[in-house]
């Protein structure tokens, strides 16, 4: 009987995103399957050729016509059943096309594009991995001469090695490579050119593993248990900053190794890669693959490949590391898990963290939460039982906390001292200096001023496009906007508006930079910001440069607050934290015990003790105390109250529906709409409450030249409520809106 593949076709809008069935012809027949890649006519007439993915393939009906498959991609590139599982899971929760979500799932190397050949048009993949000959010792070793008997010395122990390194390492030309293949001596071979990702450039970690605490070792304990469970299970790992947490995913994976299984590990920022990588290296060798978007395209495909080769067993990297090809995955940690990097901006808007959770439910393995400063809601999750909680409370070797105090600028501007750097900071740094000691600094904000405005009149330079205000970079001579990329050159010094003179306020992490360097002529400062790790392995050259003390102090953005461990950082200094209390999000509070907990924990990791300076105008605030102190229960208890009382997550979920357009006046319509349309939904259903919140304009109410508006669901996030949202998706698609007004439904968004 013929069969049916029902596929979903790229480039579908939502109204439009559904199966569509094509026969599969005879000539890929047993080569389709669910999960294949496939390349269909779609649409009336002069149907265009379309890449699909096959989501169940059924026996045809004979009274229905169908058009047939044009091609198909080798079975090498299916989707598994759990990848295919993903993307409906990814459709049905983030409101995403079937397409969008195969994009998430696979890295663009692996994905394919259209062609037109001479028989039609045919699939082929976005990229080639360039292929080398590689060199083994054949099972006759025969007479060799001198040259051949180098080349052998090298492949000695059944080594495979790529013909110009061999070459190189010989001493030899490419013939007497040739020579012993033809006389039998070596196997030839095509393999794929890797690329080098991993460099020597940190410092090389401990081998082996290493005595782990009395804390360290009952949380391994209780953790391995776990692994031997034959049913989905989590944990959250509670350690303050510096209690050694990365040495029990170390034995957490040794121990999923011995059982054969394989083990992902995931960071929230590409800066903390270099230093997880190199730990995993240290420990489990070639066997490890990355996955973050800081690697080329090439690199990516590489990696992906190898792990769907079954070729690594570890895979490190960031949110998109947790769609890595894994099979018989036993164990997935989540490393700073309150991050909300985790969460995908674009569509589809998924968080890192739920893909975790359904993977391990997938594989019954042991899903492992880690962070000194854990979401509020997987705490509360963690005291109610959900997970299981277990905590270091202590700092590895027993080495203290730093000691923290905070400056108060109100002082510091009583005394006529208006730079951004405090007085009781500088002496500080001037210390750490003179004792050979390195110092970071945060400061949240890049750039040299965050703000240009008038004198005369008042107006701030905002960007044309985004209700934002430009930027200024002072090396570039030039106002930017961090949110479209656009820029003004040169930077005005009068006013666009009245002619007035122009003022520059505000700090940046260039201003900072700049500062340090009058204050201490001397110092080495390295700056670490969107600007500065643009290029190539950025991140791990600059972190290698500070590891080896080619620097004296970093300054940074929140990349420089989670993760790192330098020995011979004593002393932290956070600046700017006020703006970010008054931030417009609910989790305000929360991101700055986090952000502020974490970079203080830097400081005093091995022998030397640490120091940590908050400047603030605000010394009595009770959040910055209780950071200051690394008190996370008590501020836990705090904030889980306000939740409770305002109904916040984890009390309930979160829709946030954000509609877009050029014109105001249809943004605002259309919010209105749809809020109209999901009332009527849930009237009278008692299985479907939720509170509608606005239209209101959006946080940053323009975007890209694009007006913003949205509305606030506090609701459950549970099968009811998100069949409700997608009929009222169905019916704004066919409204008089769609095609003008975007709309974009999030769960994981943290404002409101």
């Amino acid at each position: 009987m013929t069969a049916a593949a029902k596929v979903a076709v790229e480039g579908a809008t939502f109204s439009f995103d559904k199966w569509y069935d094509y026969a599969i012809p005879p000539r890929l027949q047993g080569a389709v399957g669910p999960g294949s890649v496939v390349l269909v006519p779609f649409g009336r007439g002069k149907a265009r050729a379309r890449t699909g993915v096959v989501l169940a393939v059924e026996p045809a009906q004979p009274d229905k016509p169908l058009k047939e498959l044009y091609d198909a991609a080798p079975e090498g590139a299916q989707l598994t059943p759990e990848l295919l599982g993903l993307v409906q899971y990814l459709r049905e929760h983030t409101f995403c096309t079937y397409y969008d979500a195969v994009r998430a799932v696979i890295p663009y190397g692996a994905q394919y594009r259209v062609q037109q050949g001479p028989q039609g048009p045919y699939l082929a993949q976005q990229l080639k991995v360039r292929t080398v000959s590689c060199y083994k010792l054949a099972d006759n070793p025969g007479k060799r001469t001198a040259k051949q008997q180098k080349v052998a010395s090298l492949l000695a122990g059944g080594r495979v090695i790529d013909g110009p390194v061999l070459c190189e390492g010989a001493g030899v030309g490419p013939g007497v490579l040739r020579t012993m293949v033809k006389n039998g001596a070596l196997t030839e071979e095509k393999r794929e050119k890797t690329a080098q990702l991993f460099h020597a450039d940190l410092p090389a970690q401990p081998q082996g593993p290493a005595q782990l605490s009395e804390e360290q070792a009952a949380c391994c304990a209780a953790l391995t248990e776990m692994l031997d469970q034959d049913a989905p299970r989590a944990a959250l790992l509670h350690g303050v900053t510096g209690s050694g947490k990365t040495l029990v995913f170390l034995q957490l994976i040794r121990e999923a190794q011995r059982r054969g299984r394989s083990s992902l590990v995931l960071v929230p920022e590409i800066g903390l890669t270099p230093q997880m990588i190199g730990r995993m290296k240290a420990a489990f060798g070639d066997r490890v693959a990355v996955q973050h978007s800081a690697l080329s395209n090439t690199e990516r495909l590489q990696q992906w490949r190898q792990i769907q080769r079954g070729e690594a067993q570890v895979v490190v990297g960031t949110r998109s590391a947790g769609f890595a090809p894994l099979e018989n995955l036993g164990l997935i940690i989540v490393d700073e898990e309150q991050e909300h990097t985790y969460v995908s901006e674009n569509s589809p808007r998924y968080s890192a963290l739920e893909v975790a959770k359904q993977r391990a439910a997938y594989h019954k393995g042991l899903l492992v939460l880690a962070s000194a400063t854990p979401s509020v809601e997987d705490y509360y999750f963690a005291r109610q039982g959900r997970y299981r909680l277990l905590q270091m409370e202590k700092r590895y070797n027993a080495l203290p906390l730093p000691q923290v105090e905070l400056v108060d600028l109100r002082g510091e501007l009583a005394a006529g001292n208006t730079g951004s750097i405090s007085g009781r900071l500088a002496q500080e740094i001037a210390k750490n200096l003179a004792a050979g000691e390195q110092t970071i600094l945060l400061l949240n904000r890049r750039g040299y001023n965050t703000a240009a405005v008038c004198r005369s009149c008042g107006e701030t330079v905002k960007c044309s496009l985004c209700s934002v205000p430009m930027v200024y970079h002072k090396r570039e001579g030039r106002l930017q906007c961090h949110y479209c990329g656009g820029i003004l050159e040169p930077a005005p010094q009068r006013c666009p508006v009245c002619g007035g003179e122009m003022r520059y306020s505000g700090t940046g992490t260039q201003r900072i930079e700049e500062e340090l360097q009058a204050r201490f002529p001397s110092a080495r400062v390295l700056r670490m910001d969107m600007d500065t790790t643009q290029g190539k392995n950025s991140h791990e050259k600059l972190l290698a440069a500070f590891a080896r003390g080619d620097y004296d102090i970093l300054v940074g953005t929140q990349m420089v607050a989670k993760g790192l461990d330098f020995p011979r950082v004593s002393l932290v200094g956070v600046l700017g934290i006020d703006q970010l209390l008054f931030a417009q999000s609910y989790r305000a509070l929360e991101r700055v015990f986090s952000l502020v907990t974490q970079v203080v924990g830097r400081g005093g990791r091995a022998g030397l003790p640490g120091r940590a300076l908050i400047q603030t105008a605000d010394p009595g605030n009770r959040v910055l105390a209780l950071a200051a102190a690394q008190d996370y229960p008590a501020f836990y208890e705090e904030e889980i109250a306000f939740r409770r009382l305002h109904l916040y997550p984890p009390f309930c979920a979160l829709c946030i529906v954000t509609f877009s357009c050029a014109q105001e006046q249809k943004a605002a319509a259309a919010a209105r709409a749809f809020g109209l349309w999901l009332r009527q939904e849930a009237a009278g259903r008692q299985e479907l409450p939720l509170r509608i919140l606005g239209p209101a304009p959006a946080n940053l109410a323009m975007l890209h030249g694009k007006y913003r508006y949205k509305l606030t669901v506090k609701c459950r996030n549970d099968t009811a409520f998100r069949g409700a949202i997608r009929r009222v998706q169905q019916r704004y698609s066919a409204g008089e809106y769609v095609g003008e007004v975007s709309v974009a439904i999030d769960f994981n968004s943290d404002s409101e």
